[in-house]
């Protein structure tokens, strides 16, 4: 079986770039995804559904190691197993790190003679599948620094702005007028009760087709600017 994993940190960010790509590798490739912001394996719950349903001579192919994992350790470990375990893994941003990649180092190694030559070609071998391990090693540690980097950068705009006096997110009280938002209110103040219409906030909350939450968010803030304009009055 081919499979293919895509993870994003957030819902605003957009999956099918990941996807796409892991199509033009294999189109018959089964997809999972997820939205994980965490650096262990151990929380993405599609991930771990792929590992146990993972079985020797099936592929998984990933966007980027990153997709893997961000924890430099754990992804190296997890690499390893996979790879004993008989697992192919692809990697389209790093294909230098593919398991076909390593396991062709493993069988270039040179062949024992049964003489004394063997101690040094023992060591010869020893040290070519240290390099191969360490190439991985390497894009495992690559992918931590990113993350790494990025939440340092973060981390210091914030700061800089906070100092500079800027407001960081939506100050409190703060009301975001969108379209959605703008039709569903005037929909509100035309047919419900509480502003002298005929249906109730269930019949409302059907016929706006929004979730519970948004529609008393709605409501009071309806409530609230007709409070302010009889304030004014």
């Amino acid at each position: 079986m081919i499979y293919g994993y895509v993870r994003v940190s957030t819902d605003k960010q957009n999956i099918d770039r990941q996807i796409r790509n892991i199509l033009a590798v294999d189109a018959s490739a089964k997809i999972y995804q997820e939205i994980f912001t965490g650096t262990k394996t151990t929380g993405r719950h599609e991930f771990q559904k792929l590992l146990n349903k993972v079985q020797s001579g099936d592929t998984i192919i990933f966007d980027s190691v990153s997709r893997m994992s961000r924890n430099a350790a754990e992804g190296f470990e997890l690499y390893k197993k996979l790879f004993d375990d008989g697992v192919n893994l692809v990697f389209i941003n790093e294909p230098y790190i593919n398991t076909d990649v390593y396991k062709a180092t493993r069988d270039a190694l040179v062949p024992m003679t049964n003489t004394d030559v063997d101690l040094i070609l023992a060591g010869v071998n020893q040290y070519l599948m240290k390099l191969a391990e360490k190439q991985v090693e390497l894009a495992f540690e690559q992918a931590q620094k990113e993350r790494d980097d990025l939440s340092e950068r973060t981390k210091q705009g914030l700061q800089t702005a906070k100092l500079n006096g800027k407001q960081l997110g939506r100050a409190k009280g703060t009301v975001v007028v969108t379209k959605k938002s703008d039709e569903s209110k005037k929909k509100m103040l035309q047919h419900a009760k509480t502003f002298g219409g005929t249906l109730t906030d269930v019949e409302m909350i059907k016929l706006l087709g929004i979730d519970k939450n948004t529609y008393y968010k709605y409501k009071k803030e309806l409530k609230n600017a007709r409070l302010c304009d009889n304030m004014r009055l």
